[in-house]
């Protein structure tokens, strides 16, 4: 079976009518981080299954919502997703002790506001960080994806960009 996934982060109290409008045609949302005022309520409107992580400007409210690091199985890919990430080669010492007791087939995080799709050949793993779709930061245009995991794979990758104003 097909899973179309909308994957987002760094929102900081901010989406967008058609960002959700995207988001809403997926069959899960997940939300790597830094969630801000309001934007789970939000999502939650979509009546649509949200997996997420809490991020470090979330307060109670999301962290009594979501871990700080998950993990889980869809379609045969085993996932891993956490806030703060680093990137291949530049893995914090816990991030990377954790990928090699997890090995997930998808590694996702947020914080940076970066957009990075890289294949780790190293640690044979799909990296995935969705850049940040809210208007806080240094970041100048809203970035997040849209892709399906079928039978253990990843396809049709789509990169969603807008002007941050």
């Amino acid at each position: 079976m097909k899973m179309s996934i909308g994957l987002i982060s760094d929102t900081h109290g901010e989406i967008s009518k058609e960002i959700l409008d995207h988001l809403g045609k997926c069959d899960e949302i997940w939300h790597a981080g830094d969630w801000g005022p309001d934007v789970h309520e939000k999502l939650l409107d979509l009546k649509i299954k949200i997996r997420g992580v809490y991020g470090n400007i979330d307060g109670t409210s999301i962290r009594s919502l979501f871990k700080e690091e998950i993990e889980f199985e869809i379609e045969g890919c085993r996932v891993y997703m956490t806030h703060i990430g680093g990137k291949p080669g530049l893995y914090p010492t816990k991030i990377k002790q954790k990928l090699k007791e997890i090995r997930p087939d998808i590694y996702i995080c947020g914080h940076s506001h970066i957009l990075k799709i890289i294949y780790d050949k190293q640690q044979e793993f799909l990296h995935i960080n969705p850049g940040a779709c809210g208007s806080f930061g240094f970041h100048t245009v809203k970035t997040f994806l849209l892709f399906d995991i079928e039978n253990k794979t990843v396809k049709n990758m789509r990169i969603i960009e807008y002007n941050k104003n």
